[in-house]
């Protein structure tokens, strides 16, 4: 990680603080002053503020359940922070893998684990995620196969990956996904002529969504290394 972010996961300095102190030369790694904050840095470095070894943290992993008219956010915009039903310490450390739409709910997971986060994003990845979209038209028969086979989304060179799509009802489904395009659901539905009017993501990998909206908790260890 990053060495600013390990000097504020092993002590009580913020993020603007921690970059003064190695700014100033007052962070030794394996003995030698490093003034970059950018600097990568592993947990098996000697790191060193006023003669103390550091020892960093442990990462947390959490899911929450997001309710509509939150940002995926650490701070506030157009609507509030999803972070402000998260009363737990040190919350501004934690960030938001995969983020939604503000008027998409559903399961979000977060982490201050960047390792972690970015092997349930990366492409080669492939994670499913699944959605409960509800459409404003009854779904036609040929969608099926079209989302299997991938989709030419306006303004992409390259077609989505198949996707699975089951049926709930005329107007409700199930899509699977593996990737994280932009708007990617509101889009592929778009791209077949129809239009998402709710949408919920259930489950991210193996972690299935279980709180109530605006709840959060965190998640099991069998959880964290199903990814």
């Amino acid at each position: 990680m990053r060495l600013d972010k390990f000097i504020c996961k092993s002590t009580d300095l913020s993020r603007t603080e921690a970059r003064r102190t190695i700014q100033a030369g007052e962070v030794l790694v394996n003995g030698e002053a490093i003034t970059d904050e950018a600097t990568q840095v592993h947990e098996n470095n000697c790191i060193t503020l006023a003669g103390q070894r550091l020892i960093a943290r442990p990462s947390r992993y959490l899911m929450m359940h997001k309710p509509p008219g939150t940002l995926c956010s650490n701070v506030d915009g157009a609507y509030p922070s999803l972070f402000h039903r998260l009363d737990i310490d040190r919350a501004d450390d934690l960030h938001i893998v995969g983020r939604l739409d503000a008027d998409t709910t559903g399961l979000v997971l977060l982490t201050d684990d960047g390792r972690w986060s970015f092997n349930i994003i990366r492409p080669q990845q492939q994670c499913e995620k699944v959605y409960r979209v509800g459409l404003r038209d009854p779904l036609a028969e040929e969608v099926a196969e079209r989302f299997a086979q991938g989709l030419l989304l306006q303004g992409e060179s390259a077609p989505t990956l198949p996707a699975r799509l089951e049926p709930v009802a005329p107007r409700e489904v199930l899509l699977t996904i593996t990737e994280g395009r932009f708007h990617q659901v509101k889009r592929m539905f778009a791209a077949v002529g129809n239009r998402v009017v709710k949408l919920h993501r259930e489950q991210i990998g193996g972690v299935r969504l279980d709180v109530p909206s605006g709840q959060w908790r965190h998640l099991s260890a069998d959880e964290v290394f199903s990814f």
